[in-house]
């Protein structure tokens, strides 16, 4: 196993808690193959951890272990069997949920999520990456799903010089709809035609079920690996406080206005995407939804205008996505939910309620807290935060890894 030495800076970082050690503090690679495990020791030569290495990302190692232990194939399978373990109560209770956190699950940079009998896998470092085929295989012997689909077109890979890529990495399809188990295939550039509707894949349209509400996801081409799963806890948490007429804001396939339907009188849902209206309606069709209302509509335009017309709501929910995707964007993406909640806080009705969320991990809670709290004073509003939520349990944080805590969910509720 090749050995890295790094600065006692980086040696600390890793030594409380978190997982990645940045370019600036590796003292030397010098011959190390880009993906490898690598040997981590301090600038005295103590061991550190064992770690992937990148040649390419800032994030020049990402820890697996703090232990001097062997990482072989039933390390990864003790690792991928522990994930599944851990999510076993969540798993009675849905088919589609997080089974592997990357870093919140001690594996760095991979991702694996489950749509019923569909497992879609992310491999976003060059360490991962190497091990894709080795990795699939476990998931096979361990979980036993119909297919495995990779979904590594984040952008985020391209940091690491890898190629985006997506397609379906084991089974084969049967018939429309089937998917057979025990056939690897080597993964192909992401080929709209090849995913879409009666592809030879049959994957594009699976259906999920959340708390009874019936989904239906495209794990080639929805978005994220096919849906947003880390909001799956917060749909309850809305559905106890809502009441009278809801609108449900950046609502992407309905998730929040299909749980909070049935303890409203109404729900307006809004999504600037067609697709994703279009996916909503459907949804809501499916469930029998007759109460709620989806348009595609530019979110922050709708609230203006609802102020204008002089209309009120009684629950309003705000779920955007990420404002501030780095910390050169927190300010400008402060002004922009300090925006929508301004708006929103102006439009419910004394009592009402708000369910607002923040999905910018550089936007932390504190921060999201005051913004809000600038908003209701802009506002004239006076708010009670009821309950202060984050992304469901499948989300796990890693305490000393701030990253993996990015969900903010705020419960508040308009008194005055």
């Amino acid at each position: 196993m090749s050995q890295i030495r790094i600065t006692n800076r980086g040696a600390r970082r890793i030594r409380n808690g978190h997982l990645w050690v940045y370019r600036s503090d590796v003292r030397d690679a010098t011959g190390v193959e880009a993906g490898a495990i690598v040997r981590a020791i301090d600038e005295a030569g103590n061991f550190v951890g064992q770690a992937f290495y990148s040649d390419a990302s800032e994030i020049a190692l990402r820890f697996l272990t703090t232990c001097n232990e062997t990482i072989d194939r039933e390390w990864w399978r003790a690792r991928l069997r522990h994930c599944g373990e851990r999510r076993a109560a969540i798993a009675r209770e849905t088919n589609a949920y997080r089974l592997v956190y990357s870093e919140g699950d001690l594996l760095s940079s991979l991702i694996v999520d489950v749509y019923d009998k569909v497992f879609v896998i992310q491999t976003l470092s060059q360490g991962a990456e190497q091990l894709k085929v080795m990795l699939i295989e476990l998931l096979a012997e361990e979980f036993s799903p119909q297919a495995i689909v990779e979904r590594n077109d984040a952008r985020v890979r391209e940091l690491e010089g890898l190629e985006l890529r997506s397609g379906v990495l084991y089974g084969r399809v049967t018939e429309p709809g089937a998917v057979a188990k025990g056939s690897y295939q080597s993964s192909r550039a992401y080929d709209p035609v090849a995913t879409a509707p009666g592809s030879e894949t049959g994957l594009d349209e699976i259906e999920i079920n959340q708390h009874g509400v019936r989904f239906v996801v495209s794990p080639l081409s929805g978005q994220k690996t096919g849906a947003f799963l880390d909001q799956r806890e917060n749909y309850l948490a809305a559905k106890h406080v809502a009441r009278g007429k809801a609108l449900d804001c950046f609502t992407f396939n309905g998730g929040f206005a299909l749980h909070i339907a049935p303890v409203c009188e109404s729900v307006r849902g809004l999504d600037i995407s067609n697709d994703a209206i279009t996916a909503a309606r459907r949804n809501a069709e499916s469930n029998g939804a007759s109460n709620v209302e989806f348009r595609v509509a530019n979110v922050f335009d709708a609230l203006r205008e609802f102020e204008n017309d002089g209309e009120r709501f009684d629950t309003i929910i705000l779920d955007p996505p990420a404002f501030a995707k780095n910390r050169a964007t927190v300010k400008s993406g402060a002004r922009g939910y300090k925006e929508i909640n301004l708006r929103a806080l102006k439009l419910l009705n004394p009592g009402g309620v708000l369910v607002t969320c923040s999905c910018s991990h550089h936007i932390n809670e504190q921060l999201f807290l005051e913004i809000i709290a600038d908003a209701s004073l802009d506002a004239r509003r006076r708010v009670q935060i009821i309950e202060k939520r984050g992304q469901s349990a499948d989300h796990p944080v890693l305490l000393g890894v701030p990253e993996t805590h990015y969900l903010k969910c705020v419960v508040a509720r308009v008194i005055s």
